[in-house]
């Protein structure tokens, strides 16, 4: 069925039916006319004809490091809540934290019907700058600060430097890090320079093997927690650099006999469903991750309606949730 005989059943012109289908101005007796005619025949508008007319998908490339993250579902879950409203569709790409399947997709996005790109980053290369800076379509990077591309991060430096100030403030003195790869700026680099800061201010030293590099996994917390304890037995308080890594060191912790908090304190970051399930409970930091969705999908948006580049760039505030693990 084409717009002309939508048109004919519903008494209007066919300018009008495509006002309709574009969300244009009509009069409630028209839309009215227009809608029931559409409920009754099941007519749905070709997305191709809808391309070509408005030059606009109204689908929004997500690419991201790794779907089965809670962090990542929460980013996710706040663009969703966005697009949604504004009647876009989001075209997912998981990349398992390739660096390789990045690339490629953000090529793939670049080339295909998405009006935007919304980039959810963990380790940035030049390879991304040189494939980012030929992009034909807008893109927001979220959960770093890169350049001046518009993007949305956390406060991951201070949430870790506060946090291990209540470590600190428990009277704890050998303390150690469980970190993450210093090649990802925020989670690595950010949070473990905020560890390195509050134990330096508070005039304590760190031995020499206190910082320990961990993947981002709860099996690798375990393991990692092992190699920290036996270079450094007396250890009493340990920052990790996420809640996986931190639960993991815990479970180590128990099979080696230390009682926590009463031996070892231990926190991590992200106030993922597992810190509050865990016992004891875990101290952690929440960083708004729903709500760097939210707010990416809006600059994205904002760029789309208005046609124009923007370099808006948004810190987002964090939490700390001192629980029974410290």
């Amino acid at each position: 069925m084409k717009i002309t005989e939508i048109a004919k059943l519903a008494g209007v012109s066919t300018s009008a039916v495509s006002r309709y289908l574009n969300n244009g101005y009509l009069s409630e007796e028209k839309k009215t006319a227009i809608r029931e005619v559409i409920e009754k025949t099941g007519y749905a508008p070709s997305k191709h004809a809808q391309i070509m007319r408005t030059k606009k998908s109204k689908i929004i490339g997500v690419v991201v490091p790794k779907i089965s993250s809670e962090s990542v579902g929460r980013v996710v879950a706040g663009i969703s809540e966005v697009l949604t409203k504004k009647d876009y569709q989001m075209l997912l790409a998981n990349t398992e934290n390739n660096t390789e399947k990045e690339i490629q997709y953000l090529k793939f996005l670049d080339n295909n019907p998405v009006d935007g790109i919304i980039f959810v980053a963990t380790i940035l290369q030049k390879k991304h700058s040189d494939v980012l800076k030929k992009l034909k379509v807008p893109v927001v990077i979220t959960g770093q600060r890169y350049g001046t591309y518009p993007s949305v991060y956390h406060d991951d430096y201070n949430a870790a430097k506060e946090l291990t100030k209540q470590i600190i403030a428990k009277g704890r003195r050998y303390l150690g890090c469980i970190s993450v790869t210093d090649a990802d700026e925020a989670v690595g680099h950010n949070r473990t320079s905020g560890f390195k800061d509050a134990v330096r201010e508070a005039g304590l030293k760190l031995g020499s093997h206190a910082i320990v590099e961990s993947d981002f996994s709860m099996e690798n917390g375990f393991e990692k927690m092992k190699d920290l304890l036996r270079e450094n037995p007396k250890i009493d308080g340990v920052f990790c650099a996420t809640d996986n890594i931190a639960v993991g060191a815990m479970l180590y912790l128990k099979e080696a006999g230390k009682q926590l908090p009463e031996d070892i304190s231990i926190a991590g970051i992200g106030y993922t469903k597992l810190a509050k399930v865990v016992e004891p409970k875990l101290s952690t930091v929440h960083l708004h991750y729903k709500s760097s969705g939210i707010e990416s999908a809006k600059i994205l948006l904002e760029m789309l309606e208005s046609n124009t580049q923007l370099s808006k760039q948004i810190q987002l505030g964090y939490e700390v949730i001192n629980e029974e693990s410290i």
